[in-house]
């Protein structure tokens, strides 16, 4: 993969997007949910919960949907990958506690409990998302490929294309 370019397969691409694009919006509603009826966040909490929500469930996936082993926790991410992902987790839900970071971007302090709920969210959201994966790349198992592979000639021009729009592939003299 590092000697030759590859091309991304927009089909692919759509079918991941449409499998675990809604398990996303499931946990938004579900931070909703929790803020209007539990917490009858008013727009400042209410805003300020779902930035941290969003902020965490959508870091911490990274760690599911980089890998096809299951569960997850099996392929370690590299420690750069780890740090600025936690760190950005981390930076995000202390971000309403700072009170001048607080202050302009219109957050209040989180409720403990809200954190509590949180932590069990993004925790079944990463479980979701990784059964979910078994049943995405089910078709492989079976031998499937997950995309139609192309006809040799498409590959050879695609390949042969690749080469010309690489820019250390232009020679500049």
């Amino acid at each position: 993969m590092l000697q030759r370019p590859s091309y991304w397969d927009t089909r692919f691409v759509r079918r991941f997007m449409a499998f675990f694009g809604p398990i996303s919006s499931i946990y938004d509603f579900v931070t909703f949910g929790v803020m209007l009826f539990v917490f009858q966040a008013g727009e400042s909490l209410f805003q300020t919960g779902w930035f941290v929500e969003s902020l965490a469930t959508q870091c911490l996936v990274i760690f599911v949907i980089r890998t096809r082993r299951i569960p997850f926790y099996r392929s370690r991410p590299s420690a750069p990958l780890f740090v600025t992902t936690i760190a950005c987790a981390v930076l995000g839900a202390a971000i309403p506690f700072i009170p001048p970071l607080a202050h302009l971007f219109g957050f209040t302090p989180l409720p403990a409990a809200f954190l509590g709920i949180l932590v069990l969210m993004i925790a079944t959201y990463l479980v979701l998302v990784d059964l979910g994966k078994r049943w995405f790349y089910r078709a492989e198992r079976r031998g499937e490929p997950l995309a139609p592979r192309l006809p040799h000639q498409h590959r050879r021009i695609r390949r042969l294309a690749t080469r010309w729009s690489h820019p250390a592939a232009v020679a500049v003299k």
